[in-house]
């Protein structure tokens, strides 16, 4: 029998097996909560699993981090453009910090979430527990962005010492030159490396959704749910306000992009962080997702690292709104200078303690007993639902760092906006599989851009033997 199969035809395309392993993270998030509630004692005993989970993410943060800033500095040919990229990234950062804090300051004193509440000496003991394992200062945490050694920068999972190691050796490559190129290039194939064992990893993503969120309604109960229904609900509202109406009116008048589109786009790392709590475990995603949207890989290499350490929308409402929930728990309401003067300095204190596990809790129970020592005692009142809104931290703080990331690159011109819109309407889709985007990374060469006496870059060649769009 003869085939009447067209030779010349191409390929039909894989179907993507991922869509499934998405379903799976929702019905085992769902199996979770149920368990639970059913067999609480059995659920605790789960955490391990969740935790597993995200530690395996966190593994590979680092050499995710390394790989994609000394890719994105070592390409670009003249220092000044990263540095006007992170000046510019650490301006808007500080803006939106301010902004998040007006709008917490704002909804708190409108809903005055803490009255008629009372708190045991249990709870105060809670609170001054974390106060003492947060004692840390801006001094050490300064210090602490310098490794002990190049490589314990990796060993260690500290994002910011990877940060500087990582711009170090790409300034290095830059001074190099053409000599540098060859290593450039081992660290590329190093970094399709390192994303297709994360690609393994998400495999394990509905396992750890169930552990994560079987332990968390295990340990947290329907009681202290209801108890604390008022702050939470609060919470989650003024985190959702501030994604769509700063977030969402930033993104459209400066870049044009519709919000919307921006977050379906990035709906499976969404997903993700809402089923172990964790935005670090959508942040490589992030990383690949944001290249793979059109934004140069300099911007992404710098801005996202940089934002998951100084761009906490989410956690800066988190701070305002428990700091006037725990002082009218304790009957000691602050005025409008206590609430500025202590949110200022809570402002500051959270950089000190980006990375912490629990670092919430962690720099709200710092800054009271820094500021006003009498309120640390009412942390603990909130310590049983800080996991609840962790989600909202986490998930505001991503969607902050996501459109940082399109905004920041619109700023410097290093987004190709012709692929933005193709991208988020669907027609180039993400490759799921390698999260490497091999017709895309770092665009644009500044030394071209100079020699372009019109204005317009050069942009890289495909290799698919096709023209390549237009970098605008």
């Amino acid at each position: 029998m003869t085939s009447t199969a067209d030779p010349h035809a191409a390929p039909a395309a894989k179907r993507d097996r991922t869509h499934y392993l998405y379903i799976a993270v929702i019905g085992a998030a769902l199996l979770g909560i149920a368990v639970g509630f059913i067999w609480p004692d059995f659920a605790k005993e789960l955490k391990p699993i969740g935790t597993g989970f995200v530690s395996l993410i966190k593994m590979m943060i680092s050499p995710i981090i390394f790989c994609t800033i000394v890719l994105g500095v070592g390409s670009v040919r003249k220092a000044a453009k990263v540095g006007k990229v992170g000046g510019l990234a650490l301006a808007y950062f500080m803006a939106m910090s301010v902004v998040a804090l007006a709008i917490g300051l704002l909804v708190g004193n409108i809903l005055h979430p803490g009255s008629g509440m009372d708190i045991s000496q249990s709870e105060k003991d809670a609170g001054h527990t974390a106060a003492d394992e947060a004692n840390k200062g801006l001094v050490d945490f300064a210090l602490g962005i310098i490794p002990k050694t190049m490589v314990s920068a990796f060993t260690q999972g500290e994002v910011l010492q990877t940060l500087l190691v990582a711009l170090l050796v790409g300034f290095a490559l830059q001074a190099m030159g053409r000599s540098g190129e060859p290593v450039l290039r081992g660290i590329e194939h190093i970094q399709k490396l390192v994303f297709r064992v994360l690609g393994m990893i998400m495999w394990a993503a509905p396992v750890g959704a169930f552990g994560a969120m079987a332990a968390v309604i295990g340990e947290t109960g329907v009681a202290a749910l209801k108890a604390l229904a008022t702050i939470m609900i609060g919470f989650y509202v003024t985190c959702a306000l501030f994604i769509v109406v700063v977030l969402g009116t930033l993104v459209r008048v400066v870049t044009g992009v519709n919000l919307f589109k921006l977050l379906k786009y990035l709906g499976r790392e969404f997903l993700l962080i809402l089923s172990t709590s964790s935005s670090e475990s959508a942040l490589p995603r992030l990383i690949a997702k944001m290249e793979h949207l059109g934004v140069s890989r300099p911007v992404v290499g710098i801005t996202v690292p940089t934002g998951y350490s100084f761009n906490l929308d989410g956690t800066m409402i988190y701070l305002t709104m428990a700091s006037l929930f725990i002082a009218e728990s304790m009957h000691q309401p602050l005025g409008v200078g206590e609430q500025i003067s202590l949110l200022l300095f809570m402002m500051i204190a959270s950089k000190g303690a980006a990375g912490v596990s629990g670092s919430g809790i962690a720099v709200l129970a710092s800054g009271l007993q820094s500021h006003k020592p009498a309120l640390v005692d009412g942390v603990g009142l909130i310590i049983g639902v800080d996991r609840f809104m962790s989600e909202a931290r986490a998930l505001t703080n991503f969607a902050g760092n996501a459109v940082a990331t399109l905004l920041i690159g619109t700023w410097t011109k290093e987004v190709d906006k012709e692929r933005v819109a193709l991208v988020l309407d669907g027609q180039l889709p993400f490759d799921e599989k390698t999260l490497v985007d091999d017709e895309h990374g770092a665009r644009r060469d500044a030394d071209d851009t100079d020699d372009a006496q019109d204005g317009d870059a050069v942009p890289e060649p495909r290799g698919d033997g096709k023209e390549p769009a237009k970098v605008l």
